[in-house]
């Protein structure tokens, strides 16, 4: 819309839209470089997003806490790897932005706000096997926890996790131990908290640091033109309408459209039935795009994920709470299965390739023959590994199906009973020999770490199913978000089809086509490029002349 002659309610240097990691960053950064006024927009009540809820990891090639760890790495190994895993799909131009600047991002974190960040050696890339990936770890950076007792009565506008409980431990901790009593209960006492909390309650410390302010329940619905540059945005409230100015540039760092239907059957290649992600990624920041002219990338991809949903819980607006799933589907004595009974994938493959195995698509039956799918496992199982909500020896969640004999179970569930029986047989007999002789699981570095790694290899990720009762849970075709969006120059300036860039537009997290096509490098593939095209847009943002 143009706006050369509408009033402000807010003026600002720098607009950003969206408090998830990538977004403050961006905030960070801009006012870091010199944008003097920068507020951020956010269209709920808490900052984070689905990066609060995530991990926190981020995947930063050749950053300076993996270099000082003497992990050896190059730019040709990572750009073989990126395209290995999404070829001839890769531009040159936003990936060296993302290589070059992904380690000054870092630098930028620990010199400048109170982010703490550790290389996480060890982890795998998520391909490892690929060339140029690093099968033994580096390039996933870990949080260190971080107190929210000094966000103060902030601390309450930080969306939680999935289960509502946050992490004391970081991701490295949580893998390798080495925390004392006495150090978890002062981590109890100053509410420390780990992984995606950790990550965005130092951010949002370092923007309340800076004086940036966010308002909550601003849902930006348009951008304001003048002269075919963006100047503003209109936002609804609940009191009206809000009108800001930027000054110098609006950032869209509103995340995916997962949670909207007509855009996930317009552009998603196969469906989606359990998103992990916040409600509010309904798409705001891409429609508002195209409503300007921005060109778009990436549209048919996401970031899969294998979920299930919670039938205990609902979510914001009364949405379905779906949970992620990476070990209950690797841990020895579990396998995934379609209506026929069958296996069809390695249960410990990362979750974003798996889902690729999800849209396999039957043109005899015309139908996708491994959806709708179910995790199966039994009691020696559930007495030994968590399963969603539930710890080792407790009983499975209350959304599980039970019953005495795999037949039962097939029955109960409604999927073909003499073939789960003959799955599970043959998948014992792998277990019994020490091999997965249909897909490999427990091959690589990668399934050894997702499974029981203090078992051998292969070991780590089979074991046997046979000690009744039986167990199932439906499983979903998730993501964590969607990955294609407004394409972006080396600036994160969105461009148009004619690859000319809107003046005063930027885009980052999975609002942007993803810098690396879908390609899930390893842990934190998502918020590595995200937090990157965050900073550099903040940073080319700040440095432009003001309208």
């Amino acid at each position: 819309m143009n706006d050369q002659d509408a009033g402000w309610d807010l003026e600002a240097d720098v607009v950003v839209l969206g408090s998830g990691a990538a977004a403050l960053v961006a905030a960070l950064a801009a006012h870091h470089h010199g944008a003097g006024e920068v507020v951020i927009l956010e269209k709920s009540g808490m900052v984070g997003g689905t990066s609060a809820m995530s991990g926190g990891m981020m995947w930063i090639p050749l950053n300076h806490h993996a270099l000082e760890a003497g992990v050896e790495d190059s730019i040709d190994d990572v750009v073989a790897y990126l395209d290995a895993l999404a070829p001839g799909l890769l531009d040159a131009d936003t990936l060296s932005a993302y290589l070059e600047s992904g380690p000054e991002m870092v630098r930028f974190l620990a010199d400048h706000t109170p982010a703490r960040l550790r290389s996480f050696t060890g982890f795998p890339d998520y391909q490892p096997n690929i060339v140029g990936a690093k099968p033994h770890g580096g390039r996933s950076l870990d949080n260190d926890v971080f107190p929210f007792d000094e966000l103060g009565t902030a601390a309450t506008r930080v969306n939680p996790p999935k289960t509502g409980v946050p992490k004391l431990l970081s991701r490295y901790e949580d893998k390798y131990g080495g925390v004392s009593d006495d150090e978890l209960a002062e981590r109890v006492r100053r509410d420390c908290r780990g992984q995606g909390q950790a990550l965005v309650g130092s951010l949002f410390k370092g923007a309340l640091d800076r004086g940036i302010p966010v308002h909550y329940e601003t849902r930006a619905r348009s951008l304001c033109t003048e002269g075919g540059r963006i100047v503003g945005v209109v936002a609804e409230q609940d009191q009206g309408t809000m009108r800001v100015r930027a000054r110098k540039g609006v950032v869209i760092a509103t995340g995916g459209f997962e949670w909207n239907e007509q855009l996930v059957k317009t552009f998603l290649r196969g469906p989606v039935t359990g998103p992990i992600s916040v409600p509010e990624g309904e798409g705001d920041g891409l429609l508002m795009a195209l409503e300007v002219g921005a060109s778009l990338g990436n549209m048919s991809n996401a970031w899969w994920m294998t979920s299930s949903k919670e039938s205990k819980a609902g979510h914001r607006d009364a949405r379905p709470n779906f949970l992620a799933s990476a070990s209950e589907r690797a841990f020895p004595g579990s396998i995934l299965v379609n209506r026929r009974g069958r296996r069809f994938v390695n249960e410990a493959m990362n979750y974003n390739a798996l889902g690729f195995a999800l849209h396999t698509f039957d043109p005899a039956a015309y139908e996708w023959p491994n959806l709708p799918y179910w995790l199966i496992f039994d009691s020696r199982y559930s007495s030994r590994y968590r399963m969603f909500t539930s710890v080792a020896g407790e009983a499975p969640p209350p959304w599980a199906t039970r019953a005495d004999t795999l037949e039962e179970l097939a029955a109960l569930i409604g999927i073909d009973g003499d073939g789960l029986a003959d799955t599970v047989q043959r998948f014992n007999k792998f277990a019994a020999n020490g091999h997965d002789d249909d897909f490999g699981r427990g091959d690589t570095t990668w399934d050894h770490w997702v499974g029981d790694s203090s078992l051998p290899a292969p070991m780590s990720c089979l074991g046997e199913i046979d000690q009744p009762p039986y167990y199932a849970i439906e499983m979903e075709a998730g993501v964590n978000g969607t990955c294609g969006g407004p394409r972006a120059n080396a600036d994160a300036q969105v461009i148009d089809w004619n690859d000319r860039p809107i003046e005063g537009l930027y885009v980052c997290s999975n609002t942007m086509a993803a810098v690396t096509a879908g390609a899930y490098g390893g842990g934190g593939g998502t918020l590595g490029p995200g937090m990157t095209f965050g900073f550099i847009a903040g940073r080319h943002a700040a440095s432009r002349p003001p309208r």
